[in-house]
């Protein structure tokens, strides 16, 4: 199957030689970016929404919980990237939006099946027991707390992964949890 996907150099020449190299005319398609930092926060955070993903997906919260998920989710990445000097419009690219959603509507994403089965009532260490795999974004959850903890940033989406991997909180409990947080203003980043 076809596919694209960024290298990341602060040496812009590494990672054209890089994409020359790897590039699979109809089959793997690289392109280049200079902000490490970005491509790797993009790569990384969007585990967190994957389990928040399949979460929702296996309680039947529909489509637009799904949209929503992801859409707070990047705002979520998008703010802690920032808060570390990434370029928010990396973000927006190919390890940032690409990769979320790749990851977010996969059955096959490790991190997706996670938080499909924390939403069967299962425990995390039953979860990766039998997934016999990493899934990333179960660590991952913890960083980005105590990362948005030190830094002063809200990170409900991924506290809430966290929560669900760490506690014994129920997933309708977790859900009303999410819903009935202080209203406020979206986010604007460009």
């Amino acid at each position: 199957m076809p596919t694209a996907a960024s290298v990341a150099c602060e040496d812009i020449e590494v990672a054209e030689y890089v994409q020359k190299a790897c590039n699979v005319p109809n089959k793997f398609r690289l392109y280049t970016n200079n902000d490490v930092i970005g491509v790797e926060l993009g790569g990384s955070l969007k585990n967190v929404i994957a389990i928040a993903s399949g979460f929702a997906h296996t309680m039947g919260l529909g489509d637009n919980c799904a949209g929503a998920l992801l859409t707070r989710g990047m705002a979520e990445i998008v703010r802690v990237s920032i808060n570390l000097g990434a370029n928010p419009s990396t973000l927006y690219g190919l390890s940032g939006m690409g990769d979320l959603i790749a990851t977010c509507s996969s059955p096959m994403s490790r991190n997706y099946t996670v938080g499909s089965m924390l939403a069967k009532g299962k425990k995390i260490d039953d979860i990766l027991k039998e997934l016999g795999s990493v899934a990333e974004g179960v660590k991952t959850s913890k960083a980005i707390c105590e990362l948005a903890k030190k830094l002063d940033i809200e990170v409900p989406v991924s506290s809430a992964i966290y929560e669900a991997v760490y506690t014994d909180i129920t997933p309708q409990a977790l859900l009303e949890k999410l819903m009935n947080r202080k209203l406020k203003e979206e986010e604007r980043y460009v």
